[in-house]
């Protein structure tokens, strides 16, 4: 024990606060390794929560005693793994997380108490399940955290011929910084209006949690059209103007083309009913024949006697007489001519005119003599002629109906300026933050490593090879049991002359020191041990282990 206190004073108070401050850090370590092993393992059970679901969740996980963690702000909330699913069938149990919404949808009618309610409460719990139900169907569109639905669905008054229409306003709230499209905001519209009884879609007023109104329900057919007419345009303008920088932008570079155009819309909607004949195309549908004849005999004697009025009169009064013939023949044919009904309905957003203007940016050469910006040069009227052509072809021009396309060179502002050197930026053709970056690493790798070889494992050694010393004579020289193992000798003390170093590499040489063991005297260990005993006792002890 006291070699082993003296090794410890030999090493030096600074030597002994870095094994002592390596030895806190592994023990440390350990602790925190053990308490994360012991500690069961955490999943998120909740995540994206408003405060009052994340109250009411939190107050269930108490109850039941579980461990939980709050984390982003209160808005996720972790349990162990082992109880994630058993929690979650609860909190589904009692209607949790509800989004925040205080009306849950036609859960409200479970109750028991419903019986003796009047009918007023009634429909308030009616109008309340309905809205919950429109905001739970809501909030499954994508980009959409949480939504409110406020429906007005007015009565009819009694003897009043005139009737309100319902209306509605929804309010939502994003996941993120994302954003609803037009044609989303739309199926809200129509989803809403479809599920509440002779509500339309142009009376429903939408907005974000930004303020920012998606949808007008202005509930004027007019003024609907009317915006969708403006809509139309933008989107036919814009698309233009789109196509036009996309195909210069090819040839002429980035930022070197502006495009503006202007679109003139047809926005009557007309219908027209035409009705042609084609005379050329006949189809006989009937033909009728009439056919007449007629045969009359006149006697030439005009006297009136007795004897013409008997029976008779002609077979016994043989005289002249005259006689008439006629024959008539009559045909109809009816025919069916080709007709054709047309029935056209021309919709609305037909282009009457479209006009565009390009500015085009010119080339630029190295400045001159004495100058600090570019030489500007304007381009040749061939390639704006080319230009004006891709345009034209780009967007539809048509001059019969009065389109027009001006393109103009002109110089851009700020694109004279010559672009900044970065030869200082640099460092053998590299970036200097790329180059300070692996050079900081680097230095920092050769202090750990030199700390390592210089430092850490000089201190590890010196601190193995005192401690492994098992004893030491006053005059220096080490004891060691027959048949131990043979360690290699410490290195010298700083300041020792070198026949000193030589006396203590032949003490401390094991076999020289066994040698002399063997030879001496009795009296001579009777003496190291009388002035030794414990080392002596450590020998004996040594001994007794090699023979077993």
């Amino acid at each position: 024990m006291n070699s082993f206190l003296q090794s410890l004073r030999n090493l030096g108070t600074a030597r002994l606060t870095a094994i002592a401050g390596g030895g806190v850090a592994v023990l440390a370590f350990f602790i925190y390794v053990l308490a994360r092993m012991s500690t069961p393992p955490m999943e998120m059970l909740y995540g994206g929560l408003d405060l009052a679901d994340a109250n009411q969740i939190v107050n269930k996980l108490q109850a039941e005693k579980v461990t939980y963690e709050l984390r982003h702000e209160g808005s996720e909330i972790w349990v162990p793994r082992d109880h994630k699913l058993d929690l979650r069938v609860k909190m589904a149990e009692q209607q949790l997380p509800s989004g925040g919404s205080v009306a849950n949808g036609y859960e409200l009618f479970d109750k028991s108490d419903m019986l003796g309610s009047t009918s007023f409460a009634q429909n308030v719990n009616l109008l309340r399940a309905m809205e919950g139900e429109l905001a739970r169907t809501i909030r499954t569109i994508s980009h959409v955290k949480s939504a409110r639905v406020h429906l007005v669905l007015p009565k009819r008054e009694v003897f009043s011929r005139e009737t309100q229409e319902p209306s509605a306003s929804i309010i939502l709230q994003m996941d993120g910084p994302g954003r609803l499209s037009k044609q989303q905001v739309q199926a809200i519209q129509h989803l809403v209006a479809a599920a509440v009884p002779k509500l339309k879609a142009s009376r429903i007023s939408i907005v974000d949690d930004k303020g920012t109104l998606l949808a007008r329900g202005a509930g004027d057919e007019n003024q609907a059209m009317a915006e969708r007419a403006e809509d139309m345009k933008l989107d036919t303008e814009q698309r233009l103007q789109r196509t036009i920088e996309t195909l210069l932008e090819r040839s002429i570079g980035a930022d070197r083309v502006r495009a503006e155009v202007a679109v003139e819309l047809d926005m009557d909607r007309v219908a027209t009913t035409q009705e042609s004949y084609d005379p050329e195309s006949k189809v006989e549908r009937s033909h009728v024949t009439v056919e007449e004849g007629e045969q009359t005999t006149d006697a030439e004697n005009s006297s009136v006697s007795v004897q013409q009025n008997l029976p008779d009169a002609g077979a016994s009064n043989p005289g002249a007489r005259s006689q008439s013939k006629q024959n008539r023949t009559q045909e109809t044919v009816n025919y069916e001519i080709s007709k054709t009904t047309k029935n056209q309905v021309k919709e609305m957003g037909g282009v009457r005119r479209i006009t565009a203007a390009v500015l085009v940016d010119g080339s630029y050469s190295p400045p001159a003599e004495g100058q600090k910006k570019l030489t500007y040069a304007a381009r040749s009227d061939k390639e704006m002629e080319q230009i004006a052509a891709l345009v034209r072809n780009a967007i539809g021009y048509d001059a019969n109906r009065g389109d027009q396309v001006e393109v103009i060179n002109l110089p851009f502002v700020g694109h004279d300026e010559p672009e900044p050197d970065n030869a200082e930026a640099k460092i053998f053709g590299m970036d200097r933050d790329f180059v300070e970056k692996v050079g900081s690493n680097l230095g920092l790798s050769v202090v750990a490593i030199l700390f390592l070889l210089l430092v850490l494992r000089p201190l590890v050694s010196r601190a193995v090879e005192s401690m492994a010393a098992q004893a030491t004579t006053p005059d220096g020289r080490r004891l060691m049991a027959a048949g131990a193992p043979s360690l290699p000798p410490p290195p010298p003390a700083p300041g020792m002359l070198p026949e000193e170093m030589e006396s203590v590499d032949e003490l401390i040489d094991i076999d020289k020191v066994e040698g002399r063991v063997k030879a001496s005297s009795m009296r001579k260990i009777g003496e190291i041990v009388e002035k030794h005993p414990e080392e002596a006792l450590s020998i004996i002890r040594a001994w007794m282990y090699s023979d077993i």
